[in-house]
């Protein structure tokens, strides 16, 4: 995506707004990687103009990311304290982001924007946690230069971890996990992707099935190990027969869909503590949202 590409869509009021904000950060020493659409664009050459802006950083930069913003006149307020604050500035208020279903993947550490939202993630600082903001997603950034400035975006890999866990009805991801592996599976780090899916491949395994099926001219893009590695662990757990524990994970990648499993059904919902890195009032709250921006 090209610089004068990128900012076609915006005004010049929501791109300053954009580079102030990233320009403080940049000033205070504070590291960050830019995500959502700029970075699918940079992999897989699909523009989309939405109305937000995503910033991932480490979990202990938060504090002082609210701090630096404060100084410079942002109001903040956690609206979901495990993933999602919002920030706004004078009459620039944010009223919503484009991403309201990531449960436990991830934790949003602040939301900014004029009219379109700046979402900064953060890493869970428990020790259960899924998708979370590592020193691994800053080591594979990728350098590139965004709305004017020098960045570095999310690694590829990281974002199929995070994208290949939304499934909601309002929302679903795999086309886009679809489309990162048709434009950079055969450069990606499989088994990094592998170990970060971890208790969760089945997911991974679910989608990398799927793209057999929408690209089957593509189907080496995920390489014959991968494949095979992931079928043996399948035989494996179908030899070993039903688990030990009633637990749902249909939690893990919908916070809606699920509700009836944990609320009715006698599962254990894989987000709660001590399995999941939420609290019963996290997840009460999370469920609370669903009335503001869940599937009607």
């Amino acid at each position: 995506m090209s610089s004068a590409t990128e900012t076609a869509h915006l005004d010049a009021q929501t791109i300053a707004f954009y580079r102030d904000a990233l320009g403080r950060l940049d000033a205070a020493g504070i590291p960050y990687l830019v995500g959502g659409a700029y970075a699918f664009a940079r992999y897989t050459g699909i523009e989309r103009h939405t109305k937000d802006f995503d910033i991932f950083i480490r979990r202990p930069d938060y504090d002082r990311i609210a701090g630096v913003l404060g100084k410079a006149g942002y109001k903040t307020e956690l609206t979901f304290p495990h993933w999602l604050g919002k920030a706004h500035k004078a009459d620039d208020f944010i009223a919503d982001i484009s991403e309201p279903n990531h449960n436990v993947t991830y934790e949003v550490g602040l939301a900014l924007g004029s009219d379109k939202p700046m979402r900064f993630i953060r890493a869970a600082n428990k020790d259960r946690k899924v998708a979370a903001v590592d020193e691994t997603w800053f080591d594979n950034a990728v350098d590139e230069r965004v709305i004017g400035m020098e960045c570095k975006l999310i690694p590829a890999e990281e974002m199929i971890w995070s994208k290949g866990l939304i499934m909601e009805r309002e929302r679903f991801d795999g086309a886009d996990v679809a489309h990162v592996i048709h434009a950079v599976g055969a450069k990606l780090d499989w088994r990094r992707l592998i170990d970060r899916y971890d208790q969760h491949w089945r997911a991974l395994y679910a989608h990398i099935i799927l793209f057999g099926y929408i690209y089957p001219s593509d189907r080496a893009n995920v390489p014959a190990w991968v494949m095979e590695e992931l079928a043996s662990k399948l035989a494996s757990e179908v030899q070993q027969g039903n688990g030990d524990e009633k637990i749902c994970y249909g939690t893990i990648v919908s916070r809606q869909q699920y509700l009836k499993d944990v609320n009715d059904w006698g599962y254990r919902d894989a987000r709660l503590e001590p399995l999941g890195n939420m609290s019963a009032g996290d997840i009460a709250h999370w469920t609370a949202g669903i009335a503001l921006d869940g599937a009607k």
